[in-house]
């Protein structure tokens, strides 16, 4: 603490140096556990005296001629100490402490920032021009001193040309495998963890992605230097895809990024280094990299639960009418959100005339006007679901007459690009959502970069491989996917997973089915999954009718918060478990996920402030192996500083609240 207070007496001062001499120039971070080492556009990482990244080349191209790296001449040094709390809005956590060492490397036309915080480093290219420029090419690389065992998502896509390989949705599976056995010509998604000596992993994403593409990952070499690359400037876009809802690229430019603005400040690239598992799950570098939330009042953004239809196929019963993509069939589900509490209700796709690509075109079973006061009656929003390119077609009269008729929001899909037109789109919408008030969900996309701080109206991405594959995946694992997911893309911020099944099945018993659509696992995982999964705006995935039949599960569901005042992940390893607490007010709810290994955990409860404290906990039943909706839901008092055990079946969860006695 007085380490801090220091740096913080300290941080608004910078020291100021002439250029160096061709010595390595090195930055440290606050703790002195971590050391960046810079030398002529090579960089380096130790941490706790482990190299972590080997020297890796940096630079950029410029439209000019301009090359930002090798040959330019440093002018001047600036180093830099800051200590910050930030005050946050939508988060996992209502306040972040923002500590780090940064050094600042002038040259003639550019600027190059490192940033040394306890928890990894980063740097970013800053351009000193003064007219508007283009980007050719970025040299990014990632070098690794030994062939560690990574978890990579390769891109879901088959096409064999890498930059085709970015048309796609951005989710997948996590291979591990080691770095020199990486599968020849394909990309991989962000972030990317690789296993380091000793238990320290170390994960590569980026942050602050505003005009320019995002950075991918390949090995081409089949070495241990991983290639960040880019998806080039689109020349032709047409409408196609699906349902015609699609921008699709038939060429493109010779270059990554062009009309940039003067003074352009480029991504962090981000090096996330944890001595625990536990830490990936738990980190806020992304959130702390981005840019602070655009001024203006945010008020407005009500953060919350989604009953949502597609998933289950609007597959309601026990009702008069037929059920369906109609009026009838939404006012149930209003009605359901109402009765729980439930803040809103999506119209998913359908809702619109299939294949116009317009938003104003609306099928005749539907009537949005009627369905948005019918909901503001009950308390209940509106949110749409809307393709890219019908969204695109006149952004501002989509966001203006929809915002006028009440609709809460946008749940934006099929962008599934990240070039630089696309993170322009981003942007975009985010602004528009902004000026009229709305908030939105960004599904088909690519992996968070800190864009949900910076506007607080984006509440959600998808950009992970979620429960709607259980729709119509065969033999996929979404267990152990389940506990590999909150350490890796989790880093990167919120995920629409969109969880929630009231049909569950072992492991044995799962199966496909588009209608009645199953969760792999037991009933608590579903439960548990809602304090595990960061999501401001969270989906109820399962019909309203199965969760009538299902009153303890559903209460419990409809009252978990989605965003939070403090977040702990208590412990955890990649691929095997997750055991998290979260406190919302003077309530405490902790979520364990293991995978397909029976697993029994004495949960400490030294986190609990001093007292007792109600339990309401769900634990599988007895029989959850075999009937994965198997469960019991009990109360107990517990004693903070005291222990208490969660026993849980394969592919199992268990969630509790900790409500303290007066």
């Amino acid at each position: 603490m007085k380490r801090l207070l220091l740096a913080a007496l300290l941080c608004c001062l910078c020291a100021i140096s002439p250029a160096a001499d061709k010595k390595p120039l090195e930055l440290t971070s606050p703790d002195g556990r971590i050391i960046v080492i810079f030398d002529n556009f090579r960089y380096s990482v130790m941490a706790d005296g482990i190299t972590v990244l080997a020297p890796s080349a940096i630079s950029m191209q410029i439209s000019d001629g301009t090359i930002y790296g090798p040959g330019a001449k440093l002018e001047r040094t600036h180093r830099r100490s800051k200590v910050n709390v930030l005050k946050t809005r939508l988060y996992k956590r209502a306040k972040v402490l923002d500590c780090y060492n940064e050094m600042e490397l002038c040259y003639k036309d550019f600027s190059l920032i490192f940033r040394a915080y306890d928890e990894g480093v980063a740097y970013r290219f800053v351009s000193g021009s003064k007219k508007s420029f283009g980007v050719i090419s970025e040299k990014a690389e990632f070098s690794f001193p030994g062939n560690w065992k990574a978890y990579i998502q390769y891109l879901n896509s088959t096409k064999k040309n890498l930059e085709e390989q970015l048309f796609c949705s951005f989710e997948n599976l996590y291979s591990h495998t080691p770095l020199k056995e990486w599968e020849r010509g394909r990309g991989a998604a962000l972030p990317l963890v690789a296993e380091a000596p000793g238990g320290m992993k170390v994960a590569i994403t980026e942050a602050d992605l505003f005009d320019f593409p995002g950075l991918n990952l390949c090995n081409t070499d089949g070495d241990l230097t991983l290639e960040g690359y880019h998806a080039r400037v689109p020349k032709t876009t047409v409408q196609g895809g699906h349902n015609m809802l699609q921008g699709v690229v038939n060429s493109r430019e010779s270059f990554i990024a062009v009309s940039c603005r003067p003074g352009a400040v480029f991504p962090w690239r981000v090096i996330q280094i944890s001595r625990k598992d536990r830490e990936l799950a738990d980190s806020d570098l992304v959130y702390k990299l981005a840019s602070a939330p655009a001024k203006g009042d945010w008020s407005w953004v009500r953060p919350g639960k989604v009953a949502w239809d597609w998933w289950n196929d609007w597959n309601i019963y026990g009702v008069s009418f037929e059920s369906g993509i109609n009026n009838d069939t939404y006012k149930y589900y209003i009605d359901f959100a109402s009765k729980h509490g439930i803040e809103y209700v999506i119209l998913d796709e359908g809702w619109a005339v299939n294949k116009k690509a317009d938003l104003f075109q609306v099928i005749p079973e539907i009537d949005i006007r009627e369905l948005v006061e019918y909901g503001a009656a009950r308390n209940v929003g509106i949110i749409l679901w809307a393709g890219t390119w019908a969204v695109d077609r006149d952004m501002e009269k989509v966001f203006r007459e929809y915002s006028a008729m009440g609709v809460k929001g946008f749940k934006i899909d099929f962008m599934n690009r990240d070039d630089q037109d696309m993170v322009n789109f981003y942007t975009r919408c985010a602004q528009m959502g902004a000026k009229y008030k709305m908030m939105i969900d960004f599904h088909g996309a690519y992996k968070p970069t800190g864009l949900h701080r910076t506007f607080p109206n984006v509440v959600n991405f998808e950009g992970v491989r979620g429960l709607e594959h259980m729709k119509w995946a065969k033999d996929l694992e979404q267990v152990p996917h389940d506990v590999t997911i909150p350490f890796i893309r989790m880093m990167a911020g919120p995920m629409d997973y969109t969880q929630g099944a009231m049909r569950n099945a072992s492991r044995s018993n799962y199966y496909p089915n588009n209608s009645e659509p199953m969760s792999q696992g037991t009933r608590c995982r579903q439960l548990a999954e809602y304090v595990i999964f960061d999501a401001p705006l969270t989906m109820l995935c399962d019909s309203p009718s199965n969760y009538l039949a299902e009153p303890e599960c559903t209460g419990f569901i409809a009252a978990v918060p989605t965003i939070w005042d403090e977040t702990i992940v208590l412990d955890g390893k990649i691929g095997e478990y997750i055991l998290t607490a979260r406190r919302k007010g003077s309530n405490w709810y902790v979520g364990l996920l293991t995978d397909w290994n029976p697993r029994q955990t004495e949960i400490d409860l030294s986190f609990l402030p001093a007292g007792t404290y109600r339990a309401e906990i769900f634990k599988d039943g007895v029989n959850a192996d075999k009937a994965a909706r198997d469960y019991i839901r009990e109360e107990t008092t517990v004693t903070s500083g005291g222990t208490i055990t969660a026993t849980l079946a394969p592919g199992g969860g268990w969630v509790a609240k900790f409500t303290k006695n007066d």
